[in-house]
């Protein structure tokens, strides 16, 4: 997506790479002769594609009306171009009872978290500038009032936090996705702490959600890997499912600073991808850890395995990022 543009050397960085992460394996749940057929992958493009045009003419008009229904028409709409790219959905817990302000985090593998959140959690999400000039996909990103990052200003982030901390402050929910680049789901980096600042100056709670896909690599959207392609490897999987497990929240009263809060909530979210899939993930200390007990859907889940990648290697530049 970036191609040759050079980084900041504080942008959060993963090894993952499109040549490493997004192919089938040559085994397993995975296998290429899971793939479904031309036919079916460009009918689920086509419909894919028609239902994010059709958010956008619907747009105006939805704006006209009141909150609760403009709210109850996005999250259909979301679940609508999910499912029409061929992707179910399996969500666990429950969002109901879950009123007031919330700092949203989740580990980040896909384009596809960002509808799949906003269906079950809809909020103000947190993105990088470069997805306001994205063609349909910006404008729809600005009409729901995407807070947008500038990655290569590293004094615009505190203006960023208090933006998040106002819109908490409100009553507002922010959707923020803190490992800062999207990882490959078979590892996960670690919690950049700056967003939790914002949960922290409005003394609301945060809200963990673990992500995870089956297949993992055709889900995965990293490095410079092209949207054309991820789109392909989607509507092109026989059979994509997409589990969003909300946990339980975190008070941030309970914290002193950012980072202890930071390494809570990465530490829900890593140890139930332990729990579900009997292996740890990248840069968690698992020595202490108790495991969660194993949802009934777990037979379900991806086949274990994990990231092989040396991360000391060079990465390349991420589809998502927000900084630290």
């Amino acid at each position: 997506m970036t191609g040759a543009t050079a980084l900041s050397p504080w942008l959060p960085t993963a090894p993952c790479t499109p040549g490493h992460c997004t192919a089938h394996p040559s085994g397993g749940r995975d296998h290429p002769t899971e793939r479904a057929g031309a036919v079916l992958a460009v009918a689920r493009l086509t419909a894919g594609i028609g239902a994010v045009l059709l958010g956008v003419l619907l747009a105006p008009a939805a704006g006209l009306l009141p909150a609760a229904a403009r709210l109850a028409l996005a999250r259909s709409w979301v679940r609508a171009v999910v499912r029409a790219f061929g992707v179910r959905v399996r969500y666990e817990g429950t969002a109901a009872a879950l009123d007031g302000p919330l700092l949203v985090v989740a580990n980040h593998v896909s384009w596809l978290d960002i509808p799949l959140v906003a269906a079950v959690l809809p909020g103000r999400m947190v993105a990088k500038a470069e997805v306001r000039r994205w063609p349909v996909l910006g404008t729809l990103a600005a009409l729901g009032g995407t807070l947008f990052i500038d990655r290569d200003r590293l004094r615009a982030l505190p203006g960023t936090v208090r933006a998040m901390s106002g819109v908490l402050a409100g009553g507002g929910r922010v959707v923020v996705f803190p490992e800062g680049s999207t990882w490959c789901g078979r590892a996960g980096g670690r919690f950049r702490p700056a967003a939790f600042q914002a949960a922290l100056d409005a003394g609301c709670a945060v809200l963990p959600v673990r992500i995870d896909y089956r297949p993992t690599g055709a889900a995965a959207y990293v490095g410079d890997d092209p949207l054309g392609a991820s789109l392909w490897r989607v509507v092109s999987a026989r059979r994509m499912v997409a589990d969003i497990r909300i946990l339980d929240p975190i008070s941030s009263i309970r914290y002193s600073d950012r980072r202890a809060l930071a390494a809570a909530a990465q530490q829900a979210v890593s140890r139930q991808g332990v729990s579900q899939q009997g292996l740890p993930q990248q840069g968690v200390p698992q020595q202490g850890v108790p495991q969660r007990a194993v949802a009934k859907d777990s037979a379900n889940l991806p086949s274990p395995s994990v990231h092989q990648r040396d991360s000391s290697r060079s990465a390349a530049s991420s589809s998502f990022r927000t900084p630290a």
